[in-house]
């Protein structure tokens, strides 16, 4: 069945600075947006892409698409101020008989591995909603009021990222329960979860890093070095 993945690019990025959305920032010269497409473009499971953002930044996307001349079609929706209306957006307009799983993608994680995206995609389609993450690292405390209360076990405790990928009809529903409820989740996952059903998790990758900040733009570009360098060495 026919796959389709969500890249929502409605965020403003306030925390990024700038006059620009971080999305449209760019990166080695070309914009981040553009460089997280090309990954879902390269990935043969994936079928079709839909970006929600702002109305007025469709012209410009429009324009960038057009430079690009993907092969898969890019279809642009109108988001939302918040990354779950963005999505809920994107939703409304998949038809689950045609397209039978989704996957949601940050638009600023553009280091995304193509075979990361395939794993995520086949622990879905074998347990129905499935996401990466890698471990923590650090020590995790709890606090209320400035005060610890708890020292959470590193060993059940990882760090999200995306893609993450599930039925679509699953999603839609668990997207119909929380604005039912008026429930808000920070990814998909959260709301899979609110609609009590089970999410399995692969191993991310430090790559996959999420460039919101203007101390990310650095690292962002070591590792756009690394992935040139790596495609040049291919054979």
């Amino acid at each position: 069945m026919p796959i389709a993945a969500i890249i929502p690019a409605a965020g403003v990025g306030t925390r990024m600075g700038g006059d620009r959305p971080k999305q449209f920032a760019r990166l080695g010269g070309v914009p981040i947006l553009i460089r997280t497409l090309r990954k879902f473009q390269a990935s043969p499971l994936v079928d079709r892409m839909v970006v929600p953002l702002r109305s007025d930044e469709m012209d410009e996307l429009g324009r960038l698409l057009q430079a690009e001349a993907f092969k898969k079609p890019v279809e642009m929706v109108v988001g939302g101020d918040h990354r779950q209306e963005s999505v809920a957006s994107a939703l409304r307009g998949i038809d689950a008989k045609q397209f039978e799983w989704v996957v949601v993608h940050d638009a600023v994680r553009p280091f995304v591995d193509v075979r990361l995206i395939e794993r995520v995609i086949q622990e879905a389609r074998l347990n129905g909603a499935a996401i990466c993450a890698i471990p923590a690292m650090d020590t995790i405390k709890q606090i209320e009021r400035q005060h610890v209360v708890a020292t959470l076990p590193r060993e059940r405790i990882v760090l999200v990222q995306t893609p993450q990928a599930m039925r679509t009809g699953l999603l839609q529903r668990a997207f119909q329960k929380a604005e039912e409820e008026n429930f808000f989740g920070t990814d998909e996952a959260m709301l899979v979860e609110h609609l009590g059903e089970e999410v399995s998790v692969v191993l991310g990758s430090e790559r996959n890093i999420k460039i919101t900040r203007p101390s990310d733009l650095p690292l962002a570009e070591f590792y756009l070095n690394m992935e040139m360098q790596e495609a040049t060495a291919q054979p």
